[in-house]
């Protein structure tokens, strides 16, 4: 059995998008991949340790409910929210460094959900227009540039973008099948898939212009990496029936999840030269070890499964392997999922599954 089989989107606009998109292509939210089919593993690691001396600060958009932080750079956060009238829609944020939050949406949009910030503090996402996705980029001063890949007739997707304005994403085209993208600073737009590739989802793109994702292909999910020149290639673990690389740093180090033939599921590291490095979490028996986000300096931030407290928790894997595991105040559940320097940012669920977001700091 393939790792993250046929997941359904995970977001308001499902309703539409659901009828519209092969049940062969790859999920297209990163929340719908942590929250998919990833079963029981027993694990072998180093101890844990807790990591007690953060500092944290909780946050969310006055205009709805449940805040979901997606990216952080330079301080600022950028991510989503959602509205208390049905059909319960996502809208845009950024909070300043000062914590200032600007909720935003584009014109005319249904719905709009931001997923990645540069160091200038461009922003970039998708959104629902009627029954149509679009990418759209967002500048410092407010305006929206809307966009679409050229093949895109049934939606594109914006999930990463560089310091240089770079963005990285997929579409989905009259196959109905997802295809990659990447857009210049200038707009032009260039489409890409792996070889073989039936489901092409790039999550990540580095100051570089070197991309990272999943592809699905053969029956299973693998990984790839694609450089400023075009030159992809595709890598797994050794014994990996399903990889997903998340995040690709500066280094070019790309931090994701594997699975082995057991669904037992894994972190890993791959270094630039392609050397592949395994982790696992221990705290007696782990279900699900999720590697969210890479930073420049190597560190890692996720989310693991704590079968002891029965919920899933955050951790933080330095450039040597050390872990430590940390919860935001009052949660029931931490969801990191981005990491600027040594601040981390992310969701939590409290005892009423209202869903919050924090800011952590060393």
């Amino acid at each position: 059995m393939a790792l993250w089989p046929n997941v359904t989107r995970h977001t308001k606009r499902e309703k539409v998008m659901n009828n519209r998109y092969s049940s062969k292509d790859l999920p297209t939210i990163r929340s719908a991949l942590l929250r998919s089919t990833m079963l029981a593993v027993c694990l072998v690691a180093p101890a844990l340790g807790a990591a007690n001396a953060a500092k944290y600060v909780e946050f969310d958009a006055s205009g709805g409910v449940n805040t979901q932080p997606q990216s952080m750079s330079n301080g600022v956060i950028t991510g989503f929210y959602q509205s208390t009238v049905y059909p319960y829609y996502n809208h845009g944020f950024v909070r300043a460094a000062d914590g200032t939050i600007t909720e935003f949406d584009v014109q005319g949009a249904l719905e709009t959900d931001p997923h990645s910030i540069n160091i200038s503090g461009s922003i970039t996402g998708y959104y629902l227009e009627g029954s149509s996705v679009h990418g759209f980029l967002r500048a410092t001063d407010g305006t929206i540039t809307s966009f679409d890949a050229p093949d895109g007739v049934y939606g594109t997707e914006a999930w990463s973008i560089n310091k240089g304005g770079v963005i990285a994403g997929n579409y989905n085209g009259s196959d109905n099948h997802n295809h990659g993208f990447v857009r210049d600073a200038k707009g032009t737009i260039t489409e890409f898939d792996p070889t073989n590739s039936v489901a092409t989802l790039p999550l990540s793109i580095n100051n570089g212009g070197t991309i990272t994702g999943p592809y699905f292909g053969s029956g299973v999910y693998h990984g790839f990496v694609r450089t400023a020149d075009g030159t992809i290639t595709e890598f797994d673990p050794t014994g990996s029936t399903g990889t997903l690389p998340y995040s690709i740093n500066g280094a070019g180090t790309i931090a994701g999840a594997w699975a082995d033939s057991s669904n037992n599921t894994h972190g890993f590291v791959r270094a630039a030269d392609g050397t592949i490095t395994s982790f696992d979490l221990t705290q007696g028996t782990i279900e699900r070890v999720d590697p969210i986000m890479i930073g420049n300096k190597g560190q890692i931030t996720g989310t693991y499964w704590d079968p002891n407290l029965n919920r899933d928790r955050g951790f933080l894997r330095s450039a040597s392997g050390t872990v430590k595991t940390f919860d935001a105040p009052g949660s029931g559940t931490t969801h990191p999922y981005s990491i600027d320097g040594g601040a981390i940012t992310g969701w939590y669920f409290d005892s009423q599954v209202n869903q919050h977001g924090f800011l952590r700091t060393p």
